[in-house]
């Protein structure tokens, strides 16, 4: 089969099982296709996520950026064969114990799960949730470090720490901070009526402290925040230009969160959701779930120039030879970090919680 010689697009799509079909191989063959995100679906075994990953890249080049939301507790898309990481939450009831310890251990599930993605050929995980835990949504509840601004941000930079010796680069989510609304932006499109200044005083600190640390990308929350803008983040310029690249000086990639979410729907259709997610300042749109609108943002989107779009999507690269990681998370130095992120006291009621973003 020919490789596509082909600059990496501004969607991110997904595909249905354990390997490509053809009309996916023709969809990943689009050129306003960038990246792949992978579910709970596409795995079967370590040995299949290899093969359906080796696919992926050898469609194209550059090689399509591929991603999953893997960060811990009930938010882990592989599970047979993949270390057990702890929902976030676990960490910072560590702090408050042994800031030490909560430090060295968020650096250990940094290596570790980026570790063991790269071994299997995935790019990028979308983490580390930023969002406060206010304890009033539910959708994020656990996925949080802590309530307080500047614990979540310590660990959150030890993560990002281990992340990179792990060979992947970082996504904070879900900026300005999802914690504060009860509503769930899959199904609903939460407000927060917080004035600016109240959330620079507390939820916005993780994201100016890792964006200040080379965070490598930014997931927008589909809230709307009314004092600042009668726009979702996601679909603000207020918020992605002014605020998140002008006031906190974040030059790295931002991702839409999936366009399919009922948050995303009063942009209008899913063409219409592109187009204003990229003109408020996205890097890259993700369209989940859905492959006919999938198809109808490929024939329909004009996306407007985005001359740094090359340049950024390359840093959420994984660095690294694939085979190297292969052979590094075999090594006594990577099993021994395996064995402490084991030993961290995982809830038995560990996926609990509204299930998040996962569809059949």
């Amino acid at each position: 089969m020919q490789v596509a010689n082909l600059p990496r697009g501004p969607v991110m799509v997904d595909v249905h099982g354990f390997g490509l079909t053809e009309q996916e191989k023709a969809r990943l063959s689009h050129p306003l296709v960038g990246g792949v995100i992978l579910f709970r679906r596409n795995f079967q075994n370590i040995d299949q996520l290899k093969a359906l990953t080796a696919e992926i890249r050898a469609l194209r080049t550059p090689e399509l950026l591929i991603a999953v939301d893997h960060e811990g507790g009930r938010v882990q898309r592989f599970l047979d064969g993949f270390t057990r990481l702890p929902p976030m939450n676990v960490l910072g009831e560590l702090w408050q114990q042994d800031e030490t310890a909560a430090r060295a251990a968020a650096e250990n599930v940094g290596v570790v799960l980026a570790g063991e993605l790269r071994a299997c050929g995935i790019d990028l995980s979308f983490t580390p949730v930023l969002d406060l835990d206010w304890g009033r949504c539910a959708v994020i509840g656990n996925r949080a470090f802590h309530r307080d601004p500047h614990i979540v941000s310590e660990l959150a930079l030890a993560l990002q720490r281990g992340l990179r010796q792990g060979g992947m680069s970082t996504c904070g989510k879900h900026f300005p901070g999802h914690g504060f609304v009860a509503g769930d932006s899959h199904f609903v499109m939460p407000q927060d009526d917080r004035t600016l200044a109240e959330l620079e005083a507390d939820d916005l600190i993780p994201f100016a402290r890792l964006a200040e640390a080379g965070m490598g990308s930014v997931m927008p929350a589909h809230v709307v925040y009314p004092a600042v803008d009668s726009r979702p983040a996601g679909f603000s310029p207020v918020w992605l230009q002014d605020i998140l690249r002008g006031k906190l000086a974040f030059d790295g990639v931002i991702f839409s969160d999936d366009l399919g979410m009922e948050g995303a729907a009063g942009a209008g259709s899913f063409v219409d959701r592109a187009e204003a997610a990229l003109a408020a300042g996205c890097d890259m749109v993700l369209v989940c779930n859905q492959p006919e609108r999938a198809d109808e943002v490929l024939a329909g989107l004009q996306p407007p120039a985005q001359p740094r779009l090359a340049e950024r999507l390359q840093r959420m690269a994984g660095t690294g030879d694939i085979t190297g990681w292969q052979q590094a998370i075999l090594s006594p130095a990577f099993a021994a970090r395996q064995a402490e992120v084991k030993a961290l006291a995982i809830p038995q009621n560990v996926l609990q919680g509204p299930a998040v973003g996962e569809a059949s």
